[in-house]
């Protein structure tokens, strides 16, 4: 390292970098930031190396990895920092572009609305399903594409951008009624009922919008993928606590593979 290099407290650290002194002891703690040293004092003292790793662990904090995948990524023996730096460009660079579509998109809506150009509808919705391909790629693209293949994802994303305003519909009032038909059985409490298999079927019809082929194993992978990843948990039990973990067994007893 050399001399004369610069050390933090966890007050100065915090404060360099926006986060809280309860985040940066949560993350000694959770041991994805050990702090260089403890001075006499007892308190933690960051070097350089320390103020590298954090930078990495915001990032992918920003692209929206949870806190386990971020451990395994920059503690795994293979990290390289300048590599992963070039991938937070990429990304970022990518983000840019999804922006700058938005902002054509809007900029050719205000245009189109004060009536210097008119606009198809197509185009209107363009920007929104390229955004909507790039959240669902940042958020869970690496585990999808691990699982599923590249080519699946492609073609997945392929259907998402011919999409008609329709289809688009469909799939939101499709994902409404097996909503409202998951909270219903729940409260029966039978993932075998008839009300519980509507949902498991609505929720195939759901996933048969982005699938090229449907097939049972997928379907009940997804199911379990759901309460495997705490961010799908999460989408599906803000409607209703325990409500992913009732959906897998409903598609479990649907697609016969129930354990």
């Amino acid at each position: 390292m050399g001399g004369g290099t610069t050390e933090y407290t966890v007050q100065k650290l915090g404060t360099l970098a926006g986060i809280s002194t309860r985040t940066l002891r949560y993350y000694d703690e959770f041991g994805i930031l050990k702090p260089a040293r403890i001075n006499s004092s007892g308190y933690r003292i960051y070097g350089q190396a320390e103020v590298d790793r954090l930078q990495q662990i915001l990032f992918y904090r920003e692209l929206g990895l949870s806190l386990e995948s971020i451990k395994e990524i920059v503690t795994a023996p293979s990290f390289d920092g300048a590599k992963a730096l070039q991938e937070h460009r990429d990304k970022l660079l990518e983000k840019r572009n999804q922006l700058n579509l938005l902002i054509a998109n809007v900029e050719k809506t205000l245009a189109s609305t004060e009536g210097r150009i008119t606009m198809s509808d197509k185009e209107r919705f363009e920007g929104f399903k390229q955004k909507l391909i790039d959240d669902n790629e940042e958020k869970y693209g690496l585990e999808i594409r691990e699982k599923y293949g590249d080519s699946a994802v492609d073609q997945s994303n392929q259907k998402v951008k011919n999409m008609t305003e329709e289809q688009q519909a469909d799939i939101q009032r499709l994902e409404e009624e097996m909503f409202e038909s998951l909270v219903d059985a729940m409260e029966e409490g039978d993932p075998s009922s008839v009300l519980a298999q509507k949902a498991a079927d609505l929720h195939r019809q759901w996933l048969s919008f982005y699938w090229g082929t449907y097939s049972k194993e997928a379907h009940a992978g997804v199911a379990q993928m759901y309460v495997d990843d705490e961010r799908f948990t999460a989408y599906y039990d803000k409607r209703q606590p325990g409500l992913a973990a009732f959906l897998r067994d409903a598609v479990h007893q649907y697609t016969g593979t129930e354990k």
